[in-house]
């Protein structure tokens, strides 16, 4: 069997041919960088979003307790954090927690007796759509239905509530609900 090349190449011309293969090699090579460099954007873009998620999932804006008179040994508590809002109706031996998004709130209500209020929230997703929290001092429930409306607005507007501090926030929230509300 014979192993002989079909063309003899001159020197400059194997030249250009590695030149031209070290050229193929570098392009490729660049195409990859570009690529590890757009995956290491997402990557930290991704990272700040999850930090970001993190951040407002985890803080409490405001917290109130019920107030049964004289004494209430089990109060309900309402937490409202930047995404949710928790509701955890404690019982003699058990107690239950509901959370709702801000976004599934259809609407708030407070309604109003001698000494205290009720607030009620009413809830898309929820079969039972309505949670009661009562014996609310009528401050307190008309602060948190405020501070809920708020953040019911950013939510709807897609607003980025992490960047502020609580304080911040707060202070946010309150100064875009400033209508009066009848008591």
């Amino acid at each position: 069997m014979d192993v002989s090349p079909d063309k003899v190449y001159t020197q400059g011309e194997v030249d250009n041919l590695l030149r031209k293969k070290k050229d193929v090699i570098l392009s490729k090579s660049s195409e990859i960088e570009k690529e590890d460099r757009s995956a290491d954007k997402q990557e930290r873009q991704d990272d700040r979003t999850v930090a970001g998620l993190v951040k407002k999932s985890n803080r409490i804006l405001v917290s109130i307790s019920s107030h049964a008179l004289p004494f209430d040994p089990f109060p309900d508590t309402i937490n409202v954090e930047e995404g949710r809002i928790t509701v955890i109706n404690r019982h003699l031996f058990s107690s239950e927690v509901h959370s709702v998004d801000i976004k599934d709130i259809s609407n708030i209500f407070i309604n109003t007796v001698v000494f205290f209020s009720q607030l009620v929230i009413i809830s898309k997703t929820f079969e039972e759509n309505e949670i009661k929290v009562a014996n609310l001092r009528t401050k307190e429930a008309v602060f948190i239905r405020r501070i809920i409306e708020g953040l019911r607005v950013f939510v709807s507007k897609e607003i980025d509530t992490s960047v502020y501090s609580v304080k911040e926030l707060v202070a946010k929230l309150k100064e875009l609900s400033t209508t009066d509300i009848v008591t």
